[in-house]
Protein backbone atom coordinates (compact mmCIF):
# COMPACT_ATOMS: atom_id res chain seq x y z
CA UNK A 1 0.00 0.00 0.00
CA UNK A 2 1.61 3.20 -1.05
CA UNK A 3 1.90 5.76 2.26
CA UNK A 4 1.11 9.51 0.81
CA UNK A 5 3.85 11.33 2.15
CA UNK A 6 2.96 14.13 4.90
CA UNK A 7 5.25 16.31 6.82
CA UNK A 8 8.88 15.12 8.05
CA UNK A 9 8.53 14.89 11.83
CA UNK A 10 11.57 16.41 13.70
CA UNK A 11 11.05 16.13 17.97
CA UNK A 12 10.63 20.47 17.94
CA UNK A 13 7.40 20.28 16.10
CA UNK A 14 3.94 20.97 18.04
CA UNK A 15 2.24 17.89 18.37
CA UNK A 16 -1.14 19.50 17.82
CA UNK A 17 -0.20 20.47 14.20
CA UNK A 18 0.85 16.95 12.78
CA UNK A 19 -2.79 15.96 14.39
CA UNK A 20 -4.62 18.27 12.36
CA UNK A 21 -2.45 16.92 9.60
CA UNK A 22 -2.44 13.52 9.45
CA UNK A 23 -5.52 12.73 12.06
CA UNK A 24 -4.48 8.66 12.08
CA UNK A 25 -1.56 10.04 14.36
CA UNK A 26 -4.44 9.75 17.26
CA UNK A 27 -4.47 5.98 16.40
CA UNK A 28 -0.47 6.13 16.99
CA UNK A 29 -0.75 7.51 19.85
CA UNK A 30 -3.31 5.31 21.38
CA UNK A 31 -1.02 2.69 20.27
CA UNK A 32 1.38 4.19 22.76
CA UNK A 33 -0.57 4.32 25.34
CA UNK A 34 -0.84 8.15 24.98
CA UNK A 35 -3.44 11.00 25.36
CA UNK A 36 -3.74 12.29 22.68
CA UNK A 37 -4.96 16.12 23.78
CA UNK A 38 -1.21 17.05 23.90
CA UNK A 39 -2.25 21.09 24.12
CA UNK A 40 0.86 23.29 22.66
CA UNK A 41 3.31 20.34 23.63
CA UNK A 42 6.17 19.59 21.32
CA UNK A 43 6.87 15.90 20.12
CA UNK A 44 9.59 16.12 22.45
CA UNK A 45 7.85 17.24 25.33
CA UNK A 46 5.29 14.70 25.23
CA UNK A 47 7.74 11.78 25.22
CA UNK A 48 9.56 13.25 27.62
CA UNK A 49 6.67 13.60 30.21
CA UNK A 50 5.97 9.72 28.83
CA UNK A 51 9.47 8.00 29.48
CA UNK A 52 9.12 7.51 25.34
CA UNK A 53 12.63 7.49 23.60
CA UNK A 54 11.89 10.78 21.27
CA UNK A 55 13.47 9.01 18.47
CA UNK A 56 11.39 5.95 18.35
CA UNK A 57 7.75 7.95 18.84
CA UNK A 58 8.99 9.89 15.76
CA UNK A 59 10.69 7.39 13.62
CA UNK A 60 7.09 5.61 14.04
CA UNK A 61 5.25 8.79 13.35
CA UNK A 62 7.14 9.24 10.24
CA UNK A 63 5.89 5.77 9.39
CA UNK A 64 2.66 7.15 9.51
CA UNK A 65 3.44 10.15 7.65
CA UNK A 66 4.74 8.19 4.18
CA UNK A 67 8.78 8.32 5.35
CA UNK A 68 10.43 5.01 5.63
CA UNK A 69 14.08 4.70 7.10
CA UNK A 70 16.70 2.69 8.62
CA UNK A 71 16.75 3.67 12.14
CA UNK A 72 16.79 0.59 14.36
CA UNK A 73 20.61 0.99 14.30
CA UNK A 74 19.78 4.50 16.52
CA UNK A 75 18.07 2.67 19.57
CA UNK A 76 18.94 0.79 22.78
CA UNK A 77 18.25 -2.26 24.17
CA UNK A 78 15.98 -0.26 26.97
CA UNK A 79 13.69 0.77 23.51
CA UNK A 80 12.21 -2.77 23.01
CA UNK A 81 9.65 -2.41 26.15
CA UNK A 82 8.09 0.87 24.43
CA UNK A 83 8.33 -0.72 21.03
CA UNK A 84 6.65 -4.15 22.08
CA UNK A 85 3.90 -2.24 24.16
CA UNK A 86 3.28 -0.55 20.91
CA UNK A 87 2.78 -3.54 18.70
CA UNK A 88 0.58 -4.86 21.63
CA UNK A 89 -1.81 -2.48 21.66
CA UNK A 90 -2.14 -2.71 18.15
CA UNK A 91 -3.06 -5.97 18.40
CA UNK A 92 -5.80 -4.92 21.05
CA UNK A 93 -6.73 -2.68 18.51
CA UNK A 94 -7.13 -5.11 15.54
CA UNK A 95 -8.79 -8.00 17.80
CA UNK A 96 -10.93 -5.70 19.54
CA UNK A 97 -11.95 -2.57 17.59
CA UNK A 98 -11.39 -3.18 13.59
CA UNK A 99 -11.64 -6.53 12.69
CA UNK A 100 -15.29 -6.81 14.50
CA UNK A 101 -16.39 -3.59 13.11
CA UNK A 102 -15.69 -4.83 9.25
CA UNK A 103 -16.89 -8.09 10.46
CA UNK A 104 -20.33 -6.72 11.70
CA UNK A 105 -20.84 -4.70 8.50
CA UNK A 106 -19.70 -7.55 6.08
CA UNK A 107 -22.53 -9.15 7.97
CA UNK A 108 -25.07 -6.24 7.42
CA UNK A 109 -24.45 -6.20 3.35
CA UNK A 110 -25.18 -10.17 3.63
CA UNK A 111 -28.49 -9.21 5.47
CA UNK A 112 -29.54 -7.15 2.45
CA UNK A 113 -27.74 -9.45 -0.39
CA UNK A 114 -28.16 -12.84 0.29
CA UNK A 115 -26.22 -13.72 -2.21
CA UNK A 116 -23.46 -16.59 -3.31
CA UNK A 117 -20.78 -13.95 -3.78
CA UNK A 118 -21.40 -12.34 -0.67
CA UNK A 119 -21.05 -15.26 1.18
CA UNK A 120 -17.79 -15.76 -0.45
CA UNK A 121 -17.09 -12.43 0.98
CA UNK A 122 -18.36 -13.60 4.40
CA UNK A 123 -16.11 -17.15 4.36
CA UNK A 124 -13.23 -15.64 2.86
CA UNK A 125 -13.04 -12.67 6.06
CA UNK A 126 -13.63 -15.56 9.13
CA UNK A 127 -10.93 -17.32 7.58
CA UNK A 128 -8.92 -14.57 7.46
CA UNK A 129 -9.40 -13.38 10.54
CA UNK A 130 -8.92 -16.71 11.99
CA UNK A 131 -5.46 -16.55 10.07
CA UNK A 132 -4.85 -13.25 12.46
CA UNK A 133 -5.98 -14.21 15.09
CA UNK A 134 -3.42 -17.07 15.21
CA UNK A 135 -0.56 -14.85 13.76
CA UNK A 136 -1.46 -11.97 16.77
CA UNK A 137 -1.49 -14.95 19.83
CA UNK A 138 1.82 -16.31 18.24
CA UNK A 139 3.54 -12.84 18.81
CA UNK A 140 2.04 -11.95 21.97
CA UNK A 141 2.60 -15.65 23.74
CA UNK A 142 5.64 -16.63 22.22
CA UNK A 143 7.88 -13.76 20.54
CA UNK A 144 6.98 -10.81 22.58
CA UNK A 145 8.24 -12.19 26.03
CA UNK A 146 11.36 -13.62 24.47
CA UNK A 147 12.20 -9.99 23.03
CA UNK A 148 11.23 -8.72 26.78
CA UNK A 149 13.20 -10.97 28.53
CA UNK A 150 16.61 -10.52 25.82
CA UNK A 151 15.68 -6.37 26.74
CA UNK A 152 15.48 -6.89 30.50
CA UNK A 153 18.91 -9.38 30.57
CA UNK A 154 20.86 -8.06 28.12
CA UNK A 155 20.81 -11.00 26.05
CA UNK A 156 22.21 -13.03 28.54
CA UNK A 157 19.51 -15.71 28.60
CA UNK A 158 18.75 -16.00 24.94
CA UNK A 159 16.84 -19.42 23.86
CA UNK A 160 18.68 -22.15 21.88
CA UNK A 161 15.78 -23.05 19.55
CA UNK A 162 14.74 -19.17 19.43
CA UNK A 163 15.46 -16.03 18.02
CA UNK A 164 15.04 -13.17 15.83
CA UNK A 165 15.80 -15.46 12.81
CA UNK A 166 13.05 -18.10 13.75
CA UNK A 167 10.89 -14.84 14.21
CA UNK A 168 11.93 -13.87 10.84
CA UNK A 169 10.65 -17.34 9.27
CA UNK A 170 7.66 -17.34 10.94
CA UNK A 171 6.81 -13.84 10.62
CA UNK A 172 3.71 -13.25 7.46
CA UNK A 173 1.89 -10.38 6.47
CA UNK A 174 -1.40 -10.38 7.21
CA UNK A 175 -2.25 -7.09 4.80
CA UNK A 176 -1.88 -8.87 1.50
CA UNK A 177 -5.83 -10.32 2.02
CA UNK A 178 -7.01 -6.92 2.41
CA UNK A 179 -5.84 -5.62 -0.72
CA UNK A 180 -8.03 -9.00 -2.14
CA UNK A 181 -10.81 -8.17 -0.18
CA UNK A 182 -11.16 -4.36 -1.71
CA UNK A 183 -10.60 -5.84 -5.26
CA UNK A 184 -13.57 -8.00 -5.01
CA UNK A 185 -15.61 -5.49 -3.82
CA UNK A 186 -14.74 -2.84 -5.89
CA UNK A 187 -14.07 -4.94 -9.33
CA UNK A 188 -16.06 -8.01 -9.10
CA UNK A 189 -19.10 -8.29 -6.75
CA UNK A 190 -22.22 -6.03 -8.23
CA UNK A 191 -23.95 -3.26 -5.81
CA UNK A 192 -27.40 -4.54 -4.75
CA UNK A 193 -29.09 -2.05 -2.75
CA UNK A 194 -25.56 -1.84 -0.12
CA UNK A 195 -23.76 1.60 -1.34
CA UNK A 196 -23.15 2.88 1.66
CA UNK A 197 -22.60 -0.06 3.39
CA UNK A 198 -19.58 -1.07 0.89
CA UNK A 199 -18.31 2.48 1.30
CA UNK A 200 -17.96 2.25 5.13
CA UNK A 201 -16.47 -1.56 4.09
CA UNK A 202 -14.23 -0.42 1.95
CA UNK A 203 -13.07 2.60 3.76
CA UNK A 204 -12.26 0.93 7.12
CA UNK A 205 -10.16 -1.57 4.78
CA UNK A 206 -8.57 0.51 3.81
CA UNK A 207 -8.39 2.06 7.37
CA UNK A 208 -6.94 -1.75 8.50
CA UNK A 209 -4.34 -2.14 5.56
CA UNK A 210 -2.73 1.52 6.42
CA UNK A 211 -2.04 0.62 9.93
CA UNK A 212 -1.29 -3.20 9.65
CA UNK A 213 1.23 -2.14 6.49
CA UNK A 214 2.34 0.51 9.13
CA UNK A 215 2.45 -2.16 12.16
CA UNK A 216 4.68 -4.82 9.36
CA UNK A 217 7.23 -2.54 8.70
CA UNK A 218 7.96 -1.75 12.14
CA UNK A 219 8.47 -5.15 12.97
CA UNK A 220 10.55 -5.89 9.77
CA UNK A 221 12.48 -3.04 9.80
CA UNK A 222 12.77 -2.14 13.60
CA UNK A 223 11.91 -4.68 15.55
CA UNK A 224 13.90 -7.88 14.27
CA UNK A 225 17.29 -6.15 13.55
CA UNK A 226 17.08 -4.45 16.88
CA UNK A 227 16.83 -7.93 18.59
CA UNK A 228 19.08 -9.41 16.00
CA UNK A 229 21.69 -6.68 17.07
CA UNK A 230 21.44 -7.48 20.53
CA UNK A 231 21.17 -11.30 20.37
CA UNK A 232 24.87 -10.80 18.01
CA UNK A 233 26.32 -7.70 20.88
CA UNK A 234 24.52 -8.97 24.02
CA UNK A 235 26.46 -7.32 26.14
CA UNK A 236 25.94 -3.99 24.46
CA UNK A 237 23.22 -1.27 24.59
Amino acid sequence: MYLTRKTYIKPTMKLSGLLFENPYLMLMMQHFGLNFVVQDKSVEQVCHENNINKDVFTAIANLYNGFQEQYWVHFSRKDIPAVILFLKNSHQYYKVEKYPEIKALIDDIARINNTPEIKLIEQFFDEYFHEVIDHLEYEDEVAFPYFLELAKNGGSRQKADYSARVYRDHHTDIETKIMELKKLLLKHIPLHQDKTLRRRLIINLFELEYDLTIHYAIEEDLLIPLIDHFEKTPSRG
